[in-house]
């Protein structure tokens, strides 16, 4: 089975716009090394919190290429490659440019709702489609079906390539099951910033974080405290975020994020429709917040 490299603290990382609605690649480049040179293990690029859907097919291949060119093989690099079309995703595979790409993070086929069986053979066919290591995500509160932990498992044990999961499920019990029964050299991440530190503590490897795109320094130091051992700090850090992590996702992702950015001084506070920002009553209590950790 090929080995995960994807471990610690994964950046999910934004798109930044412009005031115009334009991808703003200079921020893009400045968010980049500041998560570089503040304890970003991996990034998790063109997913869920960068967008994809509202980019355009130049702009994809532009922030790929940036993000390839920036990083310079320091950390590597998962690129999302997912949707509810087997075949469709199959010839992306095939067809695409993955130079410099580490890997694949493929969602869960969303809105037509397979069953079991149609997951596994969906998956099966995206590992046998590229040599690249394949990372499943399974977020059943955007895609409509849960990937169970079963079937985790049989996809882990019967594809050498696929070498972990984001579990988004935000099910403890789940993560656990998977752990207990997978193979040795299978990973689970948390695809949840709220519920890292319990899953770290219960041998998850590490995040694709939201957060992890503003705070990665303190982020990143808890996993580290954790993976070392030393729960009772890791677990003050964590608490330290909880009503942060709340407010992340009370207006949806990533505008939280966004917002927390903004207040920073890195981007634009610009979404691209059907998303919008954050209601200004939930932007004041990020803003107190970042204070309060003098941030």
């Amino acid at each position: 089975m090929a080995h995960n490299i994807f471990r610690g603290l994964g950046i999910a990382l934004i798109t930044p716009f412009t005031e115009s609605g334009d991808v703003d690649y200079m921020a893009l480049k400045r968010l980049l090394t500041y998560q570089i040179d503040n304890g970003a293990d991996f990034f998790c690029i063109l997913a869920t919190t960068g967008e994809t859907p509202t980019l355009t097919a130049d702009e994809k291949k532009r922030i790929k290429e940036m993000v390839v060119d920036i990083v310079g093989g320091r950390l590597p690099i998962l690129m999302g490659c997912g949707g509810n079309n087997t075949a469709a995703v199959v010839e992306e595979l095939k067809t695409g440019d993955f130079k410099g790409i580490d890997g694949v993070l493929s969602v869960c086929p969303y809105y037509n709702k397979p069953s079991q069986e149609g997951l596994y053979q969906h998956f099966k066919a995206i590992a046998a489609a590229t040599s690249l290591p394949v990372v499943l995500y399974n977020v059943p509160g955007r895609t409509g079906i849960n990937l169970k932990a079963e079937t985790t498992v049989r996809l882990a044990r019967d594809c050498d390539n696929i070498v972990a999961i984001k579990e988004a499920s935000g099910s403890l019990e789940q993560v656990d099951e998977i752990i207990k029964n997978k193979p040795q050299d299978f990973a689970v991440i948390s695809g949840d910033d709220a519920l890292t530190y319990p899953m770290v503590a219960c041998g998850a490897e590490g995040v694709i974080s939201v957060i992890g795109n503003a705070l990665p320094r303190e982020f990143s130091k808890m996993i580290r405290l954790e993976k070392r051992g030393e729960f009772e700090g890791a677990l003050k850090i964590h608490h330290r975020f909880t009503d942060l992590f709340s407010l992340l996702f009370v207006d949806g992702n990533p505008a939280g994020v966004k917002a927390v950015l903004h207040e920073m001084g890195f981007i634009d506070n610009v979404l691209r429709l059907p998303l919008v920002p954050t209601r200004l009553t939930t932007l004041k209590k990020i803003s107190d917040i970042l204070k309060e950790l003098k941030i």
